[in-house]
């Protein structure tokens, strides 16, 4: 594991970028599962106006972590969001983007969406591998859209799986632990005090961190990197600026 730690949002989404540069260079196809969420959408914004031409958009293929059931024009749509804040300002072939359906049956598209990924996606020890994979983390802890209450979805047999919201209700697709520990790279976009206390719980691996779905992320590769700012780092005890 390693741990990047900037001053602020921006920093830190300056820098991913820089990574993601870095990682795709010189490459015929770069697999990419996105996150939603307010840190990924400042990334977005920066990427693709300040790195867009630093990148080979005819070789990045964007898939997602995870989505809510919802309609892709809904406000609560993580498609709708990364297509506002980077599909639209890049150039990247419509070929390349590969969505979860939101608005179709949850169970289905999560099944759907599991052939995608073992159709579009080079294998790596019998399964679908992406280069990177981007998550962020919830004040829960949860990853993904896999939730504390259901951490049992984590060790699930299948690619994807259908979660529930712990709150609202809402089903959600969600890749499952088996893919995003399959993936080349794994990265955390994190930022904000509110997730400092499960930032520090899960880094320093502290009694009862197993509870909560980011603290099983563990790439087989081991390339695994956090992207913190500094109010989500502040409980660290140590870090690398």
């Amino acid at each position: 594991m390693e741990v990047k730690v900037f001053q602020t949002k921006v920093k830190v989404a300056e820098e991913f970028s820089k990574f993601l540069i870095e990682k795709s260079a010189n490459k015929k196809t770069y697999h990419i599962a996105l996150s939603g969420g307010s840190t990924p959408k400042i990334v977005f914004d920066v990427l693709a106006e300040e790195f867009a031409d630093a990148i080979d958009w005819n070789a990045i293929h964007l898939y997602w972590g995870d989505e809510r059931c919802v309609d892709p024009e809904d406000e609560q749509s993580n498609y709708r969001m990364t297509k506002e804040h980077l599909i639209s300002k890049v150039a990247i072939p419509k070929e390349n983007i590969h969505r979860i359906k939101g608005e179709n049956d949850p169970k289905s598209e999560a099944e759907r969406y599991s052939e995608v990924l073992e159709t579009e996606l080079p294998k790596e020890l019998g399964l679908p591998q992406f280069d990177m994979v981007i998550l962020g983390m919830g004040d829960d802890g949860h990853t993904a859209s896999i939730f504390p209450h259901e951490i049992n979805l984590w060790v699930s047999p299948d690619n994807c799986e259908v979660a529930i919201h712990p709150e609202s209700g809402q089903k959600r697709v969600s890749l499952t632990g088996r893919m995003i520990n399959n993936a080349k790279t794994v990265v955390f976009l994190v930022t904000g005090e509110s997730k400092a206390e499960k930032v520090k719980i899960i880094v320093d691996r502290e009694e009862g961190y197993l509870e909560f779905p980011a603290s099983h992320v563990a790439p087989k590769t081991k390339d695994l990197v956090w992207f913190l700012d500094a109010a989500a780092a502040k409980l660290l005890t140590s870090f690398q600026s």
